[in-house]
């Protein structure tokens, strides 16, 4: 089986304003989640298990030159299917982007741009909150050198 490319985020907004229907809306949720790569089984570890999400998630932090110039690059993967489209949402945002970005921009206000917010249950808003928080911390200590 051929592994599929996530999106790039410049893709994803494109085709949530294409779709209206929120179950067609989380089916793209979905497929866009299969594609992510699968984490090796040595990082669904607890260290890199985001806290405060009700699914399993883990968040694998990569980052190129830190301090000013840091890059940051992300993995990440949940047993639960709607929220490993969160999470491909989430890094489609975040990954490949400098430190400085990372850390002061919110990826919640394109989950609200997309009505995403008015969409999750109260749990997963606070478990992509969660996530979102672990990423711009962890830019922010890649700024920090």
């Amino acid at each position: 089986m051929s592994q599929l490319a996530t999106p790039a985020i410049d893709e994803i907004k494109e085709a949530f304003a294409l779709i209206d229907d929120w179950e067609e809306r989380y089916r793209y949720l979905i497929e866009i989640g299969k594609a992510l790569p699968p984490l090796a089984a040595d990082e669904r570890n607890e260290a890199n298990r985001v806290k405060g999400c009700a699914s399993n998630v883990w968040l694998v932090t990569h980052v190129a030159d830190r301090g000013p110039d840091a890059m940051m690059t992300f993995e990440g993967e949940s047993d639960a299917h709607i929220v490993k489209g969160l999470v491909a949402l989430t890094l489609a945002f975040y990954s490949g982007r400098p430190a400085r970005e990372v850390a002061t921009d919110d990826a919640f206000d394109l989950f609200r741009s997309f009505g995403l917010e008015q969409h999750l249950t109260p749990q997963r808003s606070n478990g992509v909150r969660s996530m979102i928080e672990r990423i711009r911390r962890d830019a922010a200590e890649a700024l920090a050198g």
